[in-house]
């Protein structure tokens, strides 16, 4: 089995040394001093305290990768329209691409079916890109909850969470989809093949599309936006937008509004991560966190007051601050 990881960030490097480590053959596409730093000293992973140096393939371009079995592809989801062209020598007749992002995936609309089906979002694949390069048949679903950061070149340090949901986009447990998981799981981590997807989607993107813009409007961390009566009602209003948003192509919560505040805010003192792209200068991931959801609120005719309120003005922070690229 080939295993490609393209974006050997903080996600996408925690997948490959723990790949590599339980002896797939494992390439990482990266750049810069992290690719140099690989290249000579091995992936470095610190998790639960102990310090693990893998030895995966690290290459500059998919070009001296050659054709893989799976692409994973872990790069933020405003950045892989940019890459996909990147991508093709990646790709052989076989080839499965897990766009491991956060938000509604590229390929969500793919075998959905009913009046749905076949939609392609503009705002997370503007031109069509990915789903005309890639190709919706090669997708397999991914929802990412570790957490990971990179505290220098070439070296992973694992914070929080092991779990990587997979799904097909039609459900069915296919070959491919179990094979993935089997390796994740051999190599220490939880990945669970669901035949609902999209439920699990729309339950991260819930959080996500409320916590993340408010953050990086008031700088607040999650224990204090949850803490905040007013601040909790606008995120409370906001969620309901989205869960109605949800429901209308087909995704079922299996938590409440209320529940899944409070769990958010027993996280405790904790930055989003847009609020920490806002406060590094890095772009943040308005489009696909948020956009993307008024974007299917607009074909369903759902009104979303308070979303498109957090969504203008948190377009506004950032391309004041040069973190937002549209």
């Amino acid at each position: 089995m080939k295993i490609c990881i393209f974006g050997a960030g903080a996600i996408g490097g925690y997948m490959g040394a723990e790949l590599a480590l339980a002896g797939y053959d494992v390439t990482v596409v990266a750049r810069g001093p992290h690719l140099a730093a690989m290249r000579e000293n091995g992936l470095t992973l610190i998790k639960d305290g102990t310090t693990r140096v893998a030895r995966p393939r690290a290459v500059g371009s998919a070009a001296q990768a050659g054709p893989q079995d799976y692409v994973i592809v872990t790069l933020k989801a405003h950045s892989v329209p940019g890459i996909v062209e990147e991508l093709r020598p990646l790709l052989g007749a076989e080839t499965a691409v897990v766009p491991a992002v956060n938000g509604l995936p590229w390929w969500y609309f793919h075998k959905i079916g009913g009046e749905w089906d076949g939609r392609q979002l503009s705002t997370v694949d503007p031109g069509g890109k990915q789903w005309s390069v890639i190709g919706p048949a090669r997708a397999i679903g991914c929802v990412v909850y570790p957490a990971c950061e990179v505290p220098g070149p070439g070296v992973i340090q694992h914070l929080d969470g092991d779990r990587f949901v997979l799904g097909e986009p039609d459900g069915q447990r296919s070959a491919r989809a179990a094979a993935l998981s089997q390796a994740l799981i051999k190599a220490n981590m939880k990945a669970p093949v669901r035949p609902n997807i999209r439920d699990e989607i729309w339950v991260k993107l819930w959080g996500n599309a409320t916590f993340n813009p408010v953050s990086a409007l008031t700088g607040a961390t999650l224990a204090e936006i949850a803490g905040d009566p007013e601040v909790r009602a606008l995120c409370r209003a906001v969620m309901l937008e989205v869960k109605a948003v949800g429901e209308r192509v087909g995704a079922r919560f299996a938590v409440d509004v209320e529940k899944r505040i409070d769990g958010a805010g027993a996280v405790g003192a904790h930055k989003t991560s847009m609020l920490q792209d806002l406060e590094r200068g890095r772009p943040m991931e308005i489009d696909a966190l948020v956009a993307s959801v008024q974007e299917v609120a607009r074909w369903a005719s759902i009104p979303t007051p308070h979303l498109d309120a957090i969504l203008a003005l948190v377009r506004q922070r950032a391309r004041v601050a040069g973190c937002y690229g549209r």
